[in-house]
């Protein structure tokens, strides 16, 4: 099986929370392989995002451990997505893009769990 990383939706973010703990099941995350991910890397570097917690913010995704996506940074996260050639016929990032603009529609921060 491939390496893949998950993404979900974060209902009621708290910021204070640390989000260390993989909970996949909680957020509804769905998977895509971590091959996909590394094309959009140099694109990733410029999305403000937090590891961990609130109190850490950084860029792109956390590889190996937990990444929140704040609402603001979506609008970029869904560009690089959509502009990848393979998201016209892969069903794993049709799925993505779904989460992304639900995410975008009700204000929520996306999770991700890297590999």
């Amino acid at each position: 099986m491939a390496c893949v990383a998950e993404f979900g939706i974060v209902d009621n973010f708290d910021k204070n929370k640390d989000y260390s703990e993989y909970e996949p099941q909680k957020y509804n995350c769905i998977a895509i392989e971590d091959d996909i991910i590394n094309n959009w890397w140099n694109e990733l570097m410029l999305i403000k995002t937090y590891f961990h917690n609130y109190n850490r913010p950084e860029y792109a995704l956390a590889r190996w451990c937990v990444t929140l996506i704040p609402p603001e940074s979506l609008e970029a996260f869904y560009s690089i997505v959509a502009n990848d050639s393979r998201s016209k016929t892969s069903e794993e990032l049709a799925n993505l893009m779904t989460l992304i603009t639900k995410a975008i529609s009700e204000n929520k921060y996306i999770i991700h769990y890297g590999v």
